[in-house]
């Protein structure tokens, strides 16, 4: 068909107008929507400024492709700091939904920043970040001051903070992010952290107070819900936790950390609020050393806290549904604490019925060393109960044990329990951690005193004043331990023991004299183990011990050229030129009164040579319980002499005070008080003993030796 010349005329004029007029319309539509975007940009500008004093400043915006949107530039200054800038960006990038701009509801989506930088700062008066967190509705209901700090309310606020400012998608390019105040600075600097559809991913170099990590950063957040899965973890390395090592002198690290925040409820009651948050906390290749706490680092493979945990004014608590894993080890904790109106903490933990080789390989490294690799049949349980206030120290209570199932050992792990049992070869070290004397304990060493060769007095002073129930308990008296913590709280100081015989051997033989609190409990499950599965009888345990403890001054040598004076034999000969079946009252009083405190023999005698006050002390209280005991014959307590004659060298080491000690008097005594252990670790230190538990008389100070 054949188009005429007037026909193509039209058809061109109309195809010409047509485009005209659409240009014409994109052209309007360009403008408005510029036009558009910067009426929106002057709302969103202008509803930051009414959320926060701030004043916030974009640069010019453009449309660079159909949605999306630039700005080159950006800062956010708060108004009450107009010189402090807190934010910066050299550019931001969005989506914006057309559809929603000319509705008048602009919608931004996918934000891109690229090279930004936060910059926090605090004085010891002001900063410029606090107004991010939510002021709360000031309250017409007088609050308890006396309750302290609402720990809920300000855990409560951070997180509607964090989580409010948190955008639905974005992705930060070149992001620095520092922070100084007079204690610390930290600078964080982010090469990209991705934040679409709610995940996140990313990598981030930490420098905190001087540490620095190379981290990773995975997982997912619902703002909305206060929900969050957030995966840590070491790019070359283990990641070390900054602050830490300077606030608490202690070195935390690991491999990777997975944080979850379930949810959080926050109850605004009359006492200014309370908040309930649940979640976990897990962690692959954990490491901890504090020189308190162990002597190496301590490690955990995997180990994971499942916690419902509640904040209010003055209180933090664990929750009952909270569970701690360590490798395959469940424990279910909880714990409270108070701060005001004084300091109180209650704990409860119980573990799963654990089977026993699973219970022996779950335990960390770097404490229980000498445990490792234990193996045995059946299951085993452990419990903790104990509850302090600070106001009522003398309210303390302490429930702790582990309990078998038809438990039976196989074998041992690094150290032969069952060695106990022979002759062995034992270190006498110093507190240095020098080694000063080796010899075998047993038949083989000519200086070893079997048990029945011993003085009946020796071992009745010495289980009287140590550990009366030595030969009826399992290895530990909990009424002991709680009330020597007691003084030891009271006092600020350790300033008695509660070690039973069975704890002091286990510890001379088995262990290092370092006094951690992972070698305290590597002492207890060592103890439990021995005494719980019979490895070796009461006598031979106190036959041992008997041969091994330290009774004088190290620095002695014999002519044999042995050093020191170690077992029942040296320390007769030292101070009385004697064998052990010879001691008498006296004599089995004043060597079993030198036990704790060795070193402190030397200050027992006055100028004229008779005891001091405080060793006198000691003879009438034990040989009080003695003869109520039926240990001793009335006659025998009657008749105490309260002079010894040192007939062997240790004479020439005694440091006599430059007076005589002419006290005579004596506090009346309870002696059911001092039943259970330890009871004179404050003899010959310049303190007389307590006459009840909590308390003590002062006495003169160790008297120097005469010139």
């Amino acid at each position: 068909m054949r188009i005429s010349p007037s026909t193509k005329r039209l058809i061109i004029g109309i195809t010409s107008s047509l485009v005209a007029v659409l240009l014409l319309a994109f052209a309007v539509f360009q403008w408005k929507r510029q036009q558009l975007l910067e009426y929106a940009l002057k709302e969103v500008k202008a509803k930051v400024e009414r959320k926060y004093p701030v004043i916030l400043t974009l640069g010019p915006a453009r449309f660079v492709g159909f949605k999306t949107v630039a700005i080159q530039g950006m800062s956010l200054v708060p108004r009450a700091t107009p010189t402090d800038t807190l934010l910066t960006a050299k550019r931001l990038q969005a989506s914006l939904s057309v559809r929603s701009l000319f509705a008048g509801r602009p919608v931004f989506s996918g934000l891109e920043i690229m090279t930004a930088r936060l910059t926090a700062r605090k004085t010891a008066t002001s900063d410029n970040f606090g107004f991010l967190a939510k002021k709360q509705p000031v309250s017409t209901v007088p609050r308890d001051t006396t309750k302290g700090t609402n720990y809920g309310l300000l855990l409560n606020r951070a997180l509607e903070a964090g989580f409010d400012n948190v955008p639905g998608e974005a992705d930060f390019k070149n992001f620095y992010v520092s922070y100084v105040s007079p204690h610390h600075t930290a600078l964080l600097r982010l090469p990209e952290l991705l934040i679409k559809d709610g995940d996140i991913s990313g990598r981030l170099t930490a420098t905190i107070d001087s540490v620095s990590n190379e981290l990773g950063i995975s997982g997912h957040i619902e703002p909305s819900d206060y929900a969050l899965t957030a995966r840590v973890f070491g790019v070359g390395g283990s990641v070390q936790l900054p602050y830490v090592p300077r606030r608490f002198g202690a070195l935390v690290s690991f491999d990777t950390v997975q944080v979850r925040l379930d949810s959080k409820d926050f109850d605004n009651d009359d006492t200014g609020g309370r908040l309930t948050v649940r979640g976990s906390l897990a962690a692959r290749g954990f490491s901890l050393y504090h020189p308190k706490l162990a002597s190496n680092e301590i490690e955990v493979k995997r180990g994971s806290l499942d916690f419902v945990a509640t904040l209010g004014r003055g209180t933090i608590a664990l929750e009952k549904g909270s569970q701690i894993t360590v490798n395959k080890l469940v424990l279910y904790p909880e714990i409270s604490v108070r701060m005001k109106p004084s300091r109180a903490v209650s704990i409860r933990v119980t573990s799963a019925e654990t089977q026993a080789n699973d219970f022996f390989s779950s335990l960390p490294t770097g404490i229980f060393d000498e445990v490792r690799g234990t193996t045995g049949t059946g299951t085993l349980t452990y419990h903790l109960n104990t509850s302090l206030d600070m106001a009522q120290v003398d309210s303390l209570k302490f429930d702790s044990g582990l309990q078998g199932n038809n438990f039976h050992l196989i074998s041992f792990g690094e150290e032969d329990l069952n060695k106990l049992n022979a002759a062995f070869q034992y270190t006498a070290y110093n507190d240095k951690g020098d080694s000063l004397r080796t010899f075998a304990v047993g038949p083989p060493n000519p200086d070893f005193v079997p048990y029945n060769d011993v003085s009946p007095y020796l071992i009745h002073a010495i289980t009287t004043a140590e550990d009366p129930r030595f030969f009826s308990h399992r290895g530990f008296m909990e009424q002991a331990f709680v009330k020597s913590a007691i003084q030891n709280i009271k006092e600020r100081r350790f300033a008695r023991g509660g070690s039973t015989i069975s704890m002091q051997l286990v510890k001379n033989v088995f262990l290092s004299r370092q006094k951690t609190v992972g070698r305290k409990a590597e002492e207890a499950l060592i103890v439990w183990l021995l005494e719980n599965a019979h490895l070796a009888s009461k006598q031979r345990m106190f036959e041992v011990y008997l041969n091994i403890i330290e009774w004088g001054p190290s620095k002695y040598r014999w002519p044999s050229g042995k050093r020191g004076v170690y077992g029942v034999k040296d320390a007769a000969l030292f101070y009385y030129g004697k064998r052990p079946d010879e001691l008498s009252l006296p004599e089995s009083l004043y060597l079993a009164s030198i036990i704790p405190k060795p070193k402190y023999a030397r200050y027992s005698f006055d100028a004229y040579g008779d005891l001091r006050r405080s060793t006198r002390y000691f003879f009438r209280l034990i040989a009080d319980i003695m003869a109520t005991r039926g240990l001793i014959t009335g006659n025998d307590r009657e008749n105490l002499p309260y002079s010894l004659h040192l007939g062997g060298p240790a004479r020439q080491y005694m440091a006599f005070a430059a007076r005589p000690d002419t006290t005579r008097a004596t506090v009346q005594a309870d002696s059911s008080q001092f039943e259970p252990l330890n009871l004179i670790d404050l003899l010959n230190t310049g303190v007389t003993p307590d006459a009840g538990v909590n308390t003590n008389v002062p006495d003169a100070e160790p008297a120097k030796a005469p010139k």
